[in-house]
């Protein structure tokens, strides 16, 4: 069984097939069959509607007998009563069995582990009890797979998990938000979850997933990774809301709010529906509407970016990305063609997908990177073709319902001319239309997912009973968490030697288990982003752009919010672009090369004065900050709290990295601080001679012989760097 099998190929099942009892765990949350408490906690929200609509679904079934739904009793006064009933019939085929977990109150999941055997032992007894057969054991999250591995070995039947999120990967995003690694040990009891995700992993026979890049970019972090035992099978979509429009649109207050903003309201519509995140991409949608004639003459851009009251009272992040939107919408001075409304309700969403198909318009997702799209999935169920961002699951949906096309989220010109394809061929649109309402029908409905759900287990069954699983011979890293990390500027080191470039991506790969990979550049994120699609370099695990300023996290582009709060200390960029208006010999670099925490200019050392003059004025005018220049030619200011080398050191000390464990590897002026200290470093032959020439006398920094990325593997050799560094399964 391999993931790169999508829902497409087995929407059939076999009507001779025995009929299967599907036993499904999910611990934590409070799970019942009416009125979810979406969003009251944590825990109680997407996996636990997930949980019911699967078990729902499957009792319709005609190849489903039975299906149980175990789950924990709680007993709490601050909770409904309904988490209390041991049983809750669904239909005739379908309950909610609830267990005692050690405790009886209310608990977060973080503080279930202890609890967790006590649960076991209550579902085996529960099961023994009834005198009941399940063929199938499928667990959701790592805790109820703690419990599905125990008692799918009791009872002699095999295991299925779907991890809805990763330790891992949740590790990152919390990394992100500024907590610290012993914090989140604290708090998260992480170490226990990831140490459970693996045992999963390995005992699992089959591991459902909603997307490809699931498999690939998350997953793909364990040790026991095994891509053969995973299957993309997306999840249904609750289509009762979304579906073509049906002449009430226009009635509707979200369309008169939309009038406030646009001159032509009956002109199609563009649509872009998403939260107020940088990783949306939602400026350069706008740069892209903004400098095509053509695009505006044919539809309206209408940008719905969640709710917001007074901007100045958001978060940091969220202000700074409203506010972008506004600057831009007037820069290009798009007033009367691009509507932004500062509110709107759950049920106006379906309306403005319909609103947009009515118009013969478009939906758009322009997002750096996506995971899944059900956006996407919502749009194609209204009759909306489609354009996304051809990262992550997108190109999925694209290719299962055939309503759109993707696009390079970072090439304007591939926005404009995609969005027109579709806007100026009413035949093709239509065509797109009727696709995307068959193919989310056909895929992504909860019918649609059962039916491959349950090819799936028979295949399963039928496949474990002629042959059963040889013992495994995988093996575990040596710590938990990676130990050490190899650091890289993208121009000077990655680029310039392309064989190079792919031996030293090679040894990435291969170690990718047992180091971090990060890349430090001066280039801002999008545009660093661009040329590592141009030259074939994966996404690293950390990205470290606009010379320090920002750092961002795999799979998804996590930003530090953290560390940008960190370097706004003292930060006037204002005041310091006032003190040096006059400044001879410096010109301000154009706008794509700004931002936030950067101001960027070209420099001509023949007229203008030294870095310790310029920094004089700045102290002068009672501003902080840190200089640098780069190539000759480059003149960067960013806050006194940044640079390459502080960012490198945030990331170690947030991830628990050694410095004395990380190879950084320079070729410019800006990579010196990065380079000096504890951390093993490397100067590539090609290096700018001047601006590094006062380190060729320090000890640990190593001047390769080789150019570019040779030069780092030679360095690699030099340090011993990969001697210790035990591989799972080697």
């Amino acid at each position: 069984m391999s993931h790169s099998s999508t829902t497409g190929n087995a929407v059939t099942q076999s009507a001779g097939g025995q009929q299967l009892h599907v036993v499904l765990i999910s611990v934590h949350g409070l799970i019942r069959g009416q009125n979810l408490e979406l969003g009251s906690d944590a825990d109680t929200g997407g996996q636990t509607r997930y949980v019911v609509e699967l078990a729902c679904a499957l009792g319709e079934h005609p190849g489903i007998s039975r299906v149980d739904v175990l789950t924990r009793r709680v007993l709490d006064s601050a909770v409904s009563a309904d988490y209390a009933r041991r049983e809750e019939a669904l239909s005739d085929k379908v309950r909610i069995i609830r267990l005692d977990c050690g405790e009886d109150i209310y608990l977060p999941k973080e503080q279930l582990w202890d609890c967790l055997d006590v649960f076991t032992d209550n579902a085996l007894y529960w099961v023994r009890e009834h005198d009941l057969a399940p063929d199938i054991v499928h667990s959701h999250y790592a805790d109820a797979g703690y419990v599905g591995i125990r008692l799918s070995s009791h009872l002699g039947v095999p295991l299925v998990h779907t991890g809805h999120s990763l330790g891992r990967v949740k590790r990152r995003r919390l990394l992100a938000r500024g907590l610290k690694g012993a914090v989140i040990e604290q708090r998260y009891n992480m170490s226990r979850r990831i140490e459970a995700e693996e045992d999963i992993l390995a005992a699992a026979e089959l591991v459902i997933t909603s997307t490809n890049q699931e498999i690939e970019q998350q997953y793909g972090h364990y040790d026991h990774y095994q891509p053969e035992k995973m299957q993309v099978i997306p999840p249904g979509t609750a289509l009762d809301a979304f579906h073509p429009a049906d002449g009430s649109e226009r009635d509707s207050a979200i369309f008169r709010e939309l009038g406030r903003f646009l001159l032509n309201p009956d002109r199609p519509i563009i649509l872009a529906l998403s939260r107020p995140d940088t990783r949306k991409n939602i400026v350069t949608l706008l740069e892209a509407y903004g400098e095509s004639e053509e695009l505006q003459a044919a539809a309206n851009l209408v940008i719905i970016a969640g709710n917001r009251d007074d901007i100045r009272d958001m978060e940091s992040e969220v202000q700074e990305v409203l506010t972008d939107i506004l600057l831009t919408i007037d820069q290009y001075d798009l007033y009367g063609k691009v509507a932004y409304p500062k509110a709107h309700r759950p049920n106006d969403v379906p309306v403005l997908y319909r609103l947009a198909a009515v118009s013969q318009g478009v939906f758009i997702n322009p997002a750096l990177t996506e995971p899944f799209g059900l956006t996407l999935i919502e749009a194609a169920a209204s009759g909306l073709p489609i354009v996304a961002t051809e990262d992550g699951g997108p190109r999925d949906i694209t290719a299962n319902c055939h309503n759109g096309y993707l696009i390079d989220p970072l090439d304007k010109q591939d926005i404009i001319k995609t969005l027109l394809k579709i806007l100026s061929d009413a035949s093709a649109w239509r065509g797109l239309s009727n696709q995307g309402l068959q193919g989310v029908r056909h895929y992504y409905s909860w019918q649609a997912h059962t039916q491959v759900y349950v090819a799936a287990l028979q295949k399963l069954l039928a496949s474990t009973k002629a042959e059963p699983r040889a013992s495994l011979t995988l093996r575990r890293r040596a710590s938990l968490y990676h130990d050490r990390a190899i650091f890289s500027d993208l121009d000077q080191n990655l680029l310039g030697d392309a064989e190079s470039l792919a031996d030293f991506l090679d040894v990435m790969k291969i170690y990718s288990k047992c180091t971090t990979f990060g890349i430090a550049t001066g280039r801002r994120l999008d545009a660093a982003l661009r040329l590592m699609k141009r030259y074939g370099i994966p996404q690293p695990d950390i990205l470290i752009t606009s010379l320090g300023t920002e750092i961002c996290y795999a799979p998804r582009l996590t930003r530090d919010s953290a560390w940008a709060e960190h370097i706004d200390h003292l930060w006037k960029p204002r005041a310091i672009t006032r003190a040096l208006v006059d400044l001879p010999g410096i010109k301000m670099q154009p706008k794509a090369e700004q931002s936030r925490f950067k101001i960027s200019y070209y420099i001509d050392p023949k007229q203008a004065p030294g870095l310790d003059e310029i920094n004089s004025l700045l102290h002068q005018q009672e501003l902080t900050a840190n200089t640098f220049l780069s190539f000759g030619q480059f003149l960067d200011i960013l806050p006194v709290r940044a640079s390459k080398g502080f960012a490198l050191r945030w990331v170690a000390d947030q991830w628990g990295i050694p410095l004395e464990n990380i190879l950084v590897a320079g070729g410019s002026g800006a990579d010196e601080d990065m380079m000096r200290g504890n951390a093993m470093a490397v100067v590539v032959a090609n290096r700018h001679h001047e601006e590094l020439s006062g380190l060729v006398d320090i000890e640990n920094i190593y001047f390769a012989t080789q150019p570019c990325a040779a030069g780092i593997l030679e360095a690699m050799e030099h340090y011993d760097y990969l001697g210790n560094c035990e591989l799972p399964g080697a």
